[in-house]
């Protein structure tokens, strides 16, 4: 599996196209990410939303391709209003979720196993993607090279953002490679070793 990185959007945000058998996969959609990938004559076939937090979501609408979220198109968890407030030219047009993942623990797209992973506390919808078979989790806002998701924004909660990094993530195989929404990749085993908010 190939994947490419795409950081972009006001707070740099990453989004990761996963080239795979069963098609090109696209996880979070940050701003500009949609024009990027047209000027690499790349095209998106599912979109995998790890919450619906602005800076993951701007170029949702935009974007040919099945949508999977937790839950469907959500003003009150974009918060673009908030973005505004803090002096960011965001705004985030509605779109249309095709498949709604909440109460689901894995689909399959081809022959490709994904495991969902409910990790809220950064946000109540929050989603990690882990494929076993490729040894790869998209964790969204949850565990950071070095740090975790903020908690600190409604909907949040530090003692669930730890419970789920704990019960979810540390609890994948150590070599699992780790591709968060801000920031470098990590490992599972070298954040349960060392990340000073929470060890394993």
């Amino acid at each position: 599996m190939d994947i490419i990185t795409f950081t972009g959007g006001a707070v740099q945000t990453n989004g990761y196209l996963a080239k795979t058998d069963a098609g090109n996969l696209l996880f979070d959609a940050p701003s500009e990410i949609d024009s990027f990938l047209k000027g690499e004559d790349l095209s998106v076939d599912h979109l995998f939303l790890t919450h619906q937090h602005f800076d993951h979501v701007e170029d949702a609408d935009v974007i040919e391709a099945k949508k999977y979220c937790y839950e469907a198109y959500n003003s009150e968890l974009i918060r673009d209003k908030e973005a505004r407030e803090w002096g960011l030219d965001v705004s985030v047009p509605p779109f249309e979720v095709d498949e709604i993942l909440k109460g689901r623990d894995s689909l399959k797209i081809g022959d490709l196993e994904i495991q969902l992973l409910y990790v809220p506390g950064h946000s109540p919808d929050s989603l990690a993607f882990y494929l076993p078979a490729e040894g790869v989790v998209f964790g969204g806002d949850a565990l950071f090279a070095g740090g975790v998701g903020r908690s600190d924004l409604p909907g949040g909660d530090e003692e669930t953002l730890f419970k789920s990094i704990s019960e979810k993530l540390y609890t994948l195989p150590d070599e699992t490679i780790v591709y968060p929404g801000h920031g470098p990749s990590t490992t599972i085993g070298k954040e349960k070793a060392s990340n000073p908010y929470i060890r394993g």
